[in-house]
């Protein structure tokens, strides 16, 4: 799964490997504090820098930052990748509690011969499919990123010019049969709100998600925005691993656009998922239907994969919902439980060794079990 989050840059990486299920939780056993975790994820696996919220029960937040070229501030901005998904989903779930959308139906029914390609039909794909990563449509950053990401950094890109990347590729299999994280399913999802609303999707996800809850600290960059607002961790990366690390903090996220563009804090992710939880952005019936599972083999061999959220039990026996993301410069990995206890970690480069990216992930499931 390595591979996967450094080509896909905008795909799946909180909970992607069985870490809090196999080595993850062994390391966790331990409990170091969070502060000792963020060190080492500098010290010895060589990330630029390290942030963290952790959220207690009763709402309480503590940040924790550490870096080796210079700390990056605390509860700084970092860009959040396919947590974007999880705003995403929400928005298409309020349209369904709405009675604006079936997620059973069609995706033709509201983007009437958008999909078509070899062994793809929109007539035989569903909203629901879309959402939970069952469709089968390709990869469209398989396309984007054959030649890595700096050559492409500054590029804008049109909502269709990525799906036609994956329209120019064979379906990965029929609607329905199996289960692949795919990032051009939230780009047809946002192409989707786009249809049925008559607003940009930018802003029905904003107005349903960010604002809605008073994320002050949480945005979805506007066309042409290449900057991350102040105070931000400035984020690295580099394609080819003998050459040194380039500041890739502005760049332009359309690339990415309802997969993976928007910007935000450790503590917003926390209030984010927290509040969704919570009850305070969905119906009960779409909040049930977003956290009714289905395996994902690729986040190892207990994932499970929503509809735009992931679960995965904790070292210490609880069930945690979030997503992560990795996308350029950052990578976050961040989950919430039922009973208020959250943590968002962020890293200012895209981990390089399955062993970093596990312990990246094992950072969440230790900052909240070591809550008593």
């Amino acid at each position: 799964m390595i591979e996967t989050s450094l080509r896909r840059w905008s795909g799946a990486s909180a909970l992607v490997l069985a870490v809090f299920c196999g080595s993850a939780t062994q390391a966790a056993a331990a409990s170091p504090s969070t502060q000792a975790t963020l060190n080492e994820l500098v010290t010895k696996d060589g990330f630029p820098g390290s942030l963290a919220s952790v959220q207690s029960r009763g709402g309480r937040l503590r940040d924790y930052t550490a870096g080796a070229k210079g700390r990056p501030p605390a509860d700084a901005y970092v860009r959040i990748g396919s947590n974007t998904k999880t705003f995403t989903a929400v928005t298409v779930l309020q349209l369904v509690g709405e009675g604006k959308v079936k997620l059973d139906a069609p995706v033709e029914t509201y983007l009437p011969g958008l999909l078509r390609g070899d062994g793809i039909d929109g007539r035989r794909i569903t909203v629901r499919q879309l959402l939970q990563h069952t469709s089968g449509l390709p990869e469209y950053t398989d396309v984007l990123l054959a030649e890595g990401i700096l050559p492409i950094l500054h590029t804008h890109y049109e909502p269709r010019q990525l799906l036609d990347l994956a329209l120019s590729k064979k379906a990965q299999f029929a609607p329905g049969a199996k289960w692949a994280y795919t990032n051009t399913n939230y780009i047809v999802a946002g192409l989707l709100i786009e249809k049925v609303t008559g607003h940009r999707a930018a802003e029905e996800i904003t107005r349903r998600t960010v604002s809605k809850i008073g994320l002050t600290r949480t945005y979805f960059p506007g066309d042409g925005d290449q900057k991350v607002r102040r105070p931000y961790a400035t984020g690295y990366h580099r394609d080819d691993p003998e050459q040194p690390m380039t500041d890739v903090t502005e760049f332009d996220p359309s690339q990415a656009w309802t997969a993976g563009q928007m910007i935000s804090t450790p503590s917003d992710l926390n209030r984010f998922f927290t509040a969704l939880l919570d009850g305070k952005l969905l119906k009960p019936a779409q909040l049930k239907e977003m956290r009714t599972t289905v395996a994902a083999p690729q986040f190892g061999r207990e994932g499970r994969y929503g509809l735009g959220v992931s679960s995965v039990k904790l070292s210490c026996g609880v069930t945690a919902w979030g997503h992560g993301g990795s996308i350029p410069g950052y990578y976050t990995a961040n989950a919430a439980t039922e009973d208020g206890r959250a943590a968002a970690v962020a890293v200012t480069h895209l981990p390089t060794t399955v062993p970093a990216q596990q312990r990246v992930e094992a950072a969440v499931d230790t900052a909240i079990c070591s809550q008593r």
